[in-house]
């Protein structure tokens, strides 16, 4: 009874003492934590997102952020910070207020984001994508000999918020340069807009998009290389190929650039998503270009197209691929392999690593990738393609780059019969990089230097 009694006496004392505790020391949650007004300079207030707790100042175009004052700064009743109205700040980089009412606080992040006026998008007839050049302020539109020049309409996406003059929308005389100016707040750029008719196309980027400003990021960046980069190519819709509104006069190679998101993987996952490609219209028509000695440049998934030009038995074995939104950021250069095939005219004139010779390299540690990959794998273990002479045998392929394990890079022969096809199904031949990529630019050059390579090795 003892024993029970002094437990008893000890628990006892124990809440007492637990309750002087909360009496003594109570802890304050009641109050809010909120910034209210953000003001610097007396000119510049802050757009407060309380959710996000987050808070943008707008500053002019060319501003010094290095000493701003903080003329208002408003908190909640009872609230403190631990930055205080009269004191100067250093905005470069984005700083953090912590903001504390009792026992609770909250930070928000305060950032300067300098008004800007840039067109991103200049397309005329929703058909003829213009190139621009943000550094030299031009932008040059080609469109087909025979185009009136005197009523194109243009289409301009720009910085949000930024007004455009002469409007876009209106039928404009482009028979001479355009300057069309675009304003937001304190920025203002004047863009000169130059449009030149060009002959036939010699090369010609086919898709499944009615317009270059339709496609997918990562074919939009192939095709805008292609147009800014190449005389004489331009851009179809298998749609317009098939029917016949494609003057093939001069045309020496069809490239296909087919970028999914996730991925595809055999005959009927390809047939869903680019049914234009293989409906009967469309195929006549490329097998008529190819057996008229017309060549093919096929990269990504489009590396599926020979099965219907009458050349593979089968499809790639080997395919994967992630999404834009959420590709995956390298934590090296990432490469492969061109052992046994570095004197073929691909691999020519390259970005070279010394330390590793027999190996191709396209992007730097910080690029982001999908590493959209459609390959055949090489070996008994996955079946199918247990040896290259195999693979050749079923493809009808000679393999040009892959190592031991994978053909990632395959040509079909031209013969008296057709023109030539180049394959490349590496996941290391990306052309777009999210935004947000802090990857570097040196060895992704080589994505551009391989196609230019492609086009000449084709048109010989």
């Amino acid at each position: 009874m003892k024993t029970i009694y002094k437990i008893a006496t000890l628990c006892l004392l124990l809440l007492a003492v637990v309750s002087c505790d909360k009496r003594d020391n109570s802890f304050d949650v009641s109050g809010d934590c909120k910034i209210e007004s953000l003001v610097f300079d007396d000119l510049y207030k802050g757009v407060i997102d309380h959710a996000a707790r987050t808070i943008v100042v707008g500053v002019p175009e060319i501003h010094d952020d290095h000493e701003m004052t903080i003329t208002t700064l408003a908190l909640s009743a009872g609230a403190t910070a631990d930055r205080k109205q009269g004191g100067k700040v250093n905005l470069t980089s984005p700083i953090v207020i912590r903001v504390t009412n009792g026992n609770v606080y909250l930070d928000y992040k305060v950032s300067v984001k300098h008004d800007e006026a840039r067109i991103l998008s200049f397309v005329l007839n929703d058909e003829y994508l213009g190139i621009i050049d943000q550094e030299a302020r031009t932008i040059a539109v080609s469109v087909p000999v025979g185009t009136d020049m005197k009523a194109l309409i243009p289409t301009v996406k720009m910085t949000e918020g930024a007004t455009l003059t002469p409007a876009a929308g209106v039928p404009c005389d482009f028979t001479s340069p355009v300057q069309f100016t675009v304003t937001n707040n304190t920025a203002s750029t004047t863009y000169t807009v130059t449009v030149k008719q060009k002959g036939n196309p010699v090369v010609l980027y086919l898709g499944l998009a009615e317009t270059v400003a339709q496609l997918n990021p990562e074919e939009q960046e192939a095709v805008t290389w292609l147009l800014s980069n190449v005389e004489n190519s331009d851009y179809a819709s298998f749609a317009n190929f098939a029917a016949g509104r494609v003057n093939m006069t001069d045309c020496k190679v069809i490239w296909w650039h087919f970028h999914k998101d996730g991925g595809l993987e055999g005959k009927a996952a390809f047939e869903a998503n680019a049914p234009e490609a293989v409906d009967v219209f469309a195929l006549d028509r490329l097998k008529e270009f190819y057996q008229a000695g017309g060549s093919f440049l096929l990269t990504r998934y489009a590396v599926n197209l020979p099965f219907y030009l009458g050349e593979a038995e089968c499809f790639p074995n080997n395919c994967w691929g992630q999404n834009e939104a959420d590709a995956e950021t390298v934590g090296s250069p990432w490469e492969f392999n061109i052992e046994g095939h570095t004197d073929h005219a691909l691999w020519q004139n390259l970005l070279m690593n010394s330390d590793n010779p027999g190996h191709v390299y396209t992007c730097d540690a910080g690029y982001r990738i999908t590493n959209s990959t459609a390959q055949y794998h090489i070996g008994t273990d996955w079946g199918g393609y247990d040896s290259r002479e195999v693979f050749a045998q079923k493809t009808g392929a000679v393999d040009i780059a892959g190592g031991a394990d994978a053909v990632v890079a395959w040509e079909y022969k031209r013969t008296a019969d057709h023109g030539a096809i180049i394959c490349i199904g590496s996941g290391c031949y990306d052309w777009y990089s999210v935004a947000g990529s802090d990857g570097t630019e040196y060895y992704h050059a080589n994505i551009a230097k391989i196609t230019e390579n492609a086009f000449n090795y084709l048109m010989q």
